[in-house]
């Protein structure tokens, strides 16, 4: 049985969640929260989450997990079989992890969790959003899905990953950039929500934020 440490509000965490849904693949789930402690390191290197605990050991690194469920599970496909194609989705993918969800992530601290960030950080986040967001924008193909006519590994990251992003601009800046841009990840989120993986995913992230409000109530 694989074994998924970490915690629902995580979009790491629940990126991996939705490829196990997605397979259709029994798992059990364990509270994590990502630090330091000598436990947390040998099955996760950085102490972060997700991990994943398989019958050969643990492995770290959403990306890693999901490529590895991808291979030991490979019906239903999350990456096109096509080199080049399956390489377009990579790209893809790598832009919105890379350069738009660890980027905006500098200011999630002051869009989310009640603190303020420098305006220096506020200005650098700003500058590499907004040409980012023009870059990612010119690969992109929405049609309906984010690399084309199919759903694939770049949708489970983006449908997480763009209202995120898209919440975040607006609590900071007041404009929400990928909307001033043109891309409408309301409707694109609207659209994945009628999948049960995002479904599971979104009730079970919404049931776990209600269990920590009462226990912070009572």
């Amino acid at each position: 049985m694989l074994k998924l440490y970490g915690f629902p509000v995580s979009n790491y965490y629940n990126k991996v969640k939705v490829v196990l849904y997605e397979k259709g693949l029994p798992f059990e789930e364990s509270e994590a929260i990502p630090c330091q402690d000598e436990p947390m390191l040998q099955c996760s290197p950085l102490g972060k989450v997700p991990y994943l605990q398989t019958e050969k050991g643990f492995l770290a690194e959403s990306q890693v997990i999901c490529d590895f469920l991808e291979a030991t599970h490979p019906t239903p496909a999350l990456f096109s079989a096509d080199p080049w194609r399956q390489a377009k989705e990579r790209e893809l993918l790598t832009m919105v992890e890379l350069h738009l969800e660890l980027v905006v992530r500098e200011v999630y601290k002051q869009a989310f969790f009640g603190g303020t960030v420098s305006e220096g950080t506020r200005e650098r986040t700003e500058k590499l959003l907004r040409r980012n967001i023009v870059a990612f924008k010119r690969i992109a193909r929405f049609a309906p899905y984010v690399a084309g006519e199919t759903f694939t590994m770049v949708d489970v990251a983006a449908g997480i990953h763009l209202p995120i992003l898209g919440m975040a601009a607006q609590a900071v800046y007041g404009e929400d950039f990928l909307n001033a841009e043109g891309i409408d990840w309301k409707a694109y989120g609207k659209m994945l929500s009628e999948r049960e993986s995002f479904q599971r995913m979104r009730a079970e992230q919404k049931a776990y934020q209600q269990a920590q409000q009462a226990k912070k109530a009572g």
